[in-house]
């Protein structure tokens, strides 16, 4: 195997970090991209090469990327920007700019299920926007990964499991949904990252081993926290909005919220793609469940 070199932004991430591990494993040299300091120091202990640009400044990260075989793209979570549509694009940009002056010729870009359209999906068509710029740069073969939903996004219901004895969100909690566990996201793209076998503009649905309805992926977390009858309950949209903007989500994220729950409760974020083993991921809801048994015990 030969040694190649790869950037990682966003590597302190659930997804990031995992990827940044598995390439290192491979032998790769990696040069892992975060804003979490001390998370960043334990991946320079098991080899990276560690800096923190700001990731919307393109020409520090045409430095990160310079000489990189590949490079693993994102674009953050930053639920507390005023405009997070603006957020998104101003990323958005700087990256495209940085993999442009930097000569990068592979790039796996984080997407999202739902990214292959143009409207009413809430924070994923920011995501559809970013897809529709890397696609303008002819000469880079990119790979947009298209998770569907995240099981660590139970993590959101802890309070409201630990506060009032209940799991629940403004989707049904009947019909079975596509999530995966982002363990298995960043091994996906390490893997993909280490083949360097696709070309041109390419997408690539990723899920689960199987779908589960939300009542399912309750009972599989009350069982693991010792609430064998723990219940899903479906808020209406209207209580969802004022749950969020209770937390202090500005009210501009909170209609894309909102919109993407509509999108969602409509079939609209569904994978596009046969989904082969090769679009799989292994983690099961119930593996998924200890770990937030932890996380729970510890909250």
């Amino acid at each position: 195997m030969s040694k190649k070199t790869y950037a990682v932004l966003g590597a302190t991430g659930h997804i990031g970090h995992v990827l940044t591990e598995k390439l290192l494993e491979k032998g790769h040299a990696v040069r892992a991209l975060g804003r979490d300091e001390k998370k960043l120091a334990a991946l320079k202990a098991k080899g990276a090469q560690v800096s923190s640009p700001a990731f919307d400044n393109a020409s520090q990260l045409t430095e990160a990327f310079k000489g990189a075989d590949g490079v693993f793209v994102m674009i953050p979570p930053s639920y507390g920007a005023d405009d997070f549509s603006d957020y998104q694009d101003r990323t958005g940009e700087a990256i495209v700019q940085a993999i442009s002056n930097s000569g990068v010729k592979y790039v796996v870009n984080l997407s999202s299920i739902g990214g292959e359209v143009p409207s009413g999906t809430g924070p994923i068509v920011g995501l559809y926007r970013q897809e529709q710029r890397l696609n303008k740069l002819s000469d880079v073969n990119v790979l947009h990964l298209r998770p569907s939903s995240f099981m660590e996004n139970q993590y959101w219901s802890l309070p409201l499991i630990k506060g009032q004895g209940i799991n629940g969100s403004a989707t049904p909690g009947n019909f079975p949904l596509p999530t995966v566990a982002t363990k298995d996201i960043g091994e996906k793209a390490a893997e993909l990252l280490d083949q360097l076998s696709f070309k041109g503009h390419e997408a690539f649905d990723f899920t689960g081993p199987k779908e589960y309805t939300l009542a399912e992926v309750t009972t599989s977390l009350g069982k693991a926290i010792g609430k064998p009858d723990l219940a899903y309950v479906q808020f209406p949209l209207e209580d969802a909005k004022k749950g969020m903007l209770a937390t202090g989500m500005k009210p501009k994220m909170v209609d894309k919220m909102i919109e993407m729950y509509r999108a969602g409760n409509a079939g609209k974020l569904h994978p596009t793609q046969e989904l082969s083993a090769d679009h799989r991921g292994k983690v099961t809801i119930e593996e998924f469940a200890k770990g937030f048994a932890a996380a729970y015990s510890q909250s």
